[in-house]
């Protein structure tokens, strides 16, 4: 790969209804890494998160309604495979991704260990809480996913994430919008993308609450899995090498 100081970055910020949390967000971004430019993708929200971007410096992507995660992730994508990035990097808006970390995400990458790299929560205890029915749900797709894609997954549902034009260029055509994480991971291992986990250290929100509440989390796990298992019947995803 390239020196890191020519290659064209695009940090990707899906939000919906983070007005409290995004500047914050976008001035830690750019403390870590200035050279990057920064897109939020406002997902419908009805609060002034694209003001708040607006007003702190970000490119702003406005989605016509409420369109989801998956599909708000894919924009910025698509944005980013249209402009010509070399990496693209997720960052949440709700102030869970440490964006300390993205240095050491880059390095790995940079060192053409993976087309993509993974935050994971849970290769070291560092910390991170969740309920006792996520953790259980998490440990059961991890076990599944790393048993399809033949490699261990600890957080399949991180959404903290580092990729080279490869992985863009597939997930700009083919993201997940059910479930995009732990989709993504299976369908993005059958196109022959790299994925790598590293030990992450990620935050309490800065505001707002999840949507996946505890009650959900079972009935998320299941549909979840029967997504995953559809993916896996279907021909593999074919992406063309830039």
């Amino acid at each position: 790969m390239s020196d890191a100081a020519s290659l064209k970055m695009l940090v990707i910020i899906p939000a919906l209804n983070e007005a409290e949390s995004v500047a914050r967000v976008i001035s830690s971004v750019r403390q870590q890494i200035p050279q990057a430019d920064v897109l939020v993708v406002n997902d419908g929200s009805w609060d002034a998160t694209a003001a708040r971007a607006t007003e702190a410096g970000a490119m702003v992507l406005h989605m016509p309604y409420n369109v989801g995660i998956g599909a708000s992730v894919q924009a910025g994508f698509q944005f980013a495979e249209k402009q010509g990035y070399d990496i693209v990097i997720r960052n949440d808006g709700d102030g869970q991704h440490d964006a300390a970390e993205i240095s050491r995400m880059l390095a790995a990458l940079a060192a053409d260990e993976a087309d993509m790299v993974i935050g994971s929560r849970y290769i070291e205890n560092r910390g991170y809480l969740s309920s006792p029915m996520r953790r259980l749900g998490s440990v059961i797709l991890a076990t599944l996913i790393s048993m399809i894609v033949r490699q261990r997954v600890t957080d399949p549902t991180s959404g903290f994430i580092v990729c080279n034009r490869h992985a863009t260029q597939l997930c700009a055509m083919l993201y997940p919008h059910d479930y995009p994480e732990p989709e993504s991971i299976v369908l993005l291992h059958r196109a022959g993308i790299r994925l790598l986990e590293m030990p992450v250290t990620m935050q309490p929100r800065i505001a707002g609450q999840s949507s996946i509440t505890t009650l959900r989390s079972g009935y998320y796990m299941i549909k979840v899995i029967l997504a995953i298992l559809v993916d896996v019947l279907r021909p593999a995803p074919i992406i063309h090498s830039p």
